[in-house]
């Protein structure tokens, strides 16, 4: 499995960006030899996961996730000098709440466009599902078919090694080849995981935040029916 993390893949995920900032940047950096993943946003905007974390993307925020996808540890952007200024200002409160205030508007008006009710959310989530679920099964046949294709090679160079004869350059070449196919085809599946996890978990926090909205409409539509009185009319 440690030969699968020598290349980097880059995607996009389909519902939300990443909260970032940086801490334990010496300290995270060697975290790959043991199995850990670095997820961050590169320079055109894409999130991209890595066993390597770029220096000039520090400052911007990553977390580091296990290779099933699950986050250890988030890591957040460093903050403008300015930022550090007004950190813990009545203003920079006041910024604060008023950024989240258009976030959470932004993210309301597009839930409400997307979708009409809380079974189109999940049909959308098991159609992304079901998409990733095919790509990954289309991958583990590639790899059987490469692993086959690396078998015959090798028992054709064992075959002529036997025979007292060189291995031709281009046989060993073609199984070097193969090699790498394969270390590919085996992170293409770990990322694919990675990205149903964190499409499980984003269409997961869609559906929370929609229930919250038809919360909210219930409550002002019950408070603006007319209070009935139990006292009879007299005419």
């Amino acid at each position: 499995m440690d030969s699968i993390l020598n290349h980097k893949i880059c995607y996009r995920l389909p519902v939300v960006g990443f909260l970032l900032c940086s801490l334990l940047l010496t300290s995270g950096l060697t975290l790959a030899a043991s199995g850990q993943l670095y997820r961050y946003i590169n320079d055109k905007g894409v999130p991209v996961i890595d066993d390597n974390m770029p220096p000039e993307f520090v400052a911007r925020g990553y977390d580091i996730i296990s290779p099933d996808g699950s986050l250890i540890r988030r890591v957040p952007r460093q903050l403008s000098e300015e930022e550090l200024k007004l950190r813990n200002t009545d203003e920079s409160r006041a910024r604060l709440k008023e950024e989240e205030d258009k976030r959470l508007q932004a993210w309301d008006k597009s839930l409400m466009l997307r979708y009409s009710g809380l079974d189109d959310i999940e049909a959308a989530q098991q159609r992304a599902m079901r998409d990733l679920k095919i790509r990954i099964s289309i991958l583990k046949s590639n790899l059987v078919s490469i692993k086959s294709q690396i078998e015959r090679e090798q028992q054709r160079a064992a075959d002529i090694e036997r025979r007292g004869a060189t291995v031709p350059e281009n046989l060993s070449k073609n199984i070097n080849t193969l090699r790498l196919e394969i270390e590919d085809t085996e992170q293409s599946i770990v990322v694919r995981n990675v990205e149903i996890e964190a499409v499980k978990a984003a269409y997961q926090r869609d559906m929370d935040r929609f229930k919250t909205l038809l919360n909210r409409v219930e409550m002002r539509r019950q408070h603006s029916q007319p209070v009935k009185s139990n006292r009879p009319d007299y005419y």
